[in-house]
């Protein structure tokens, strides 16, 4: 085999070799298929504490092994009656996984008022409020154990815990590794840490910015393409990023999730039927911002941090982004000088087809998949 043909072959494996498993999970908010987010508020002082939970409906009914028809209910009406009827089930599954302490003696806890239920993003969360009476003196420590992996529902679970409590403010990213958060012993080094990783989650996990990202690479022939199309999508997806997660700016996912698909689409196109220079031509920057604008609005429904105003937070959301950014840098950082090695064989104008065919495939699929219907 010429040493040039044997050269594709090894870069085409680099790059196609985890695509079968990536698309066999391809879905809208892929993620989500696989593991969730909860959201906790928690508030007070002293030995009174305020906890509003925000749990993903249906897992939340099926942890607390309820039957089909209280986990399948998808009218909120229902929902609501199913959350009435089954209280204590779903109090006593909460309250045995999120846990507060006041000088390292729990909390005890009551449900304050009815459930209620709001969309994040596509699905249906419960929304539970709890008082927590506290004994003793010291600090507060928060403990969350929601959804584990051993009850195989769903995988790495994450609680976005934000708190003012004690007079401290801040927010934090609880996992399986490390549950609890001890109010008072926290830097903010390690509220970076922690939602830079998450950042940087969102973006592997998040097939639809995968593939967007990987047709732009596929038609930028030289290094100065990919850094200012790079620049253009980093800078139009922080911009919207922050004033979507900040509350500033609010789109329906229902209308994001689709045009996220649609760039796909047309970016991937643009390489399957020319050079991307000449089809988009002076175009290209302003419509990769344009798309990154919508892109942004799809990492911020990620975070779904929807308090408008709330600039305490604004370490976490700059946190989250720099993972974003970070991750994204190393994914071109890999992958490009390998389709510029690409390029110079013989393989090349069959290998942006066998590349750009599926991610076509699979973002129509997506468009229409995630294009609302009327019931």
């Amino acid at each position: 085999m010429p040493r040039r043909s044997w050269l594709s072959a090894i870069v085409l494996a680099v790059i196609l070799g985890g695509a079968p498993a990536d698309l066999a999970h391809a879905a809208p908010a892929a993620a989500h298929d696989a593991t969730t987010t909860a959201h906790a508020e928690v508030t007070g002082t002293g030995r009174n504490v305020r906890v509003v939970l925000d749990l993903e409906y249906d897992l939340l009914m099926k942890s607390a092994w309820l039957y089909a028809e209280a986990y399948e209910a998808k009218e909120r009406t229902e929902q609501l009656r199913q959350l009435k009827v089954n209280r204590d089930a779903v109090i006593g599954y909460v309250t045995g996984r999120f846990a507060v302490a006041y000088d390292d003696k729990p909390c005890v806890p009551t449900m304050a008022g009815d459930a209620d239920v709001r969309v994040r993003g596509k699905a249906a969360f419960a929304v539970l409020t709890l008082a927590y009476a506290c004994g003793g003196e010291g600090s507060h420590a928060i403990s969350s154990a929601l959804f584990p992996d051993a009850e195989s529902f769903v995988h790495s679970t994450e609680t976005i815990v934000r708190y003012d409590l004690d007079g401290e403010k801040g927010s934090a990213v609880l996992v399986a590794g490390s549950p609890t958060l001890l109010i008072g012993e926290r830097r903010a080094s390690t509220q970076v840490g922690e939602f830079a990783l998450l950042g940087a989650e969102h973006l592997l996990f998040g097939l639809d910015h995968i593939l967007f990202l990987l047709s732009l690479l596929i038609g930028a022939r030289r290094l100065r393409d990919i850094v200012l199309t790079a620049t253009a999508f980093t800078a139009a997806h922080s911009i919207t990023f922050l004033l979507a997660a900040m509350g500033i700016v609010d789109v329906p996912a229902a209308i994001v999730e689709p045009v996220i698909a649609v760039s796909i689409t047309v970016v991937a196109l643009a390489n399957l039927l020319g050079r991307q220079e000449d089809r988009l031509g002076r175009w290209r920057l302003p419509i990769v911002f344009a798309f990154g604008l919508v892109h942004g609005l799809g990492f911020a429904g990620a975070l779904d941090i929807d308090r408008s105003g709330s600039w305490e937070l604004l370490l976490s959301l700059l946190s989250f982004n720099l993972g974003i950014e970070v991750t994204q840098l190393a994914i071109i950082a890999a992958l490009f000088p390998l389709l510029v090695l690409l390029r110079r064989t013989s393989a090349a104008r069959w290998a942006v087809a066998a590349l750009s065919v599926p991610i076509v495939a699979v973002s129509l699929y997506w468009f229409f998949d995630r294009i609302p219907l009327p019931l």
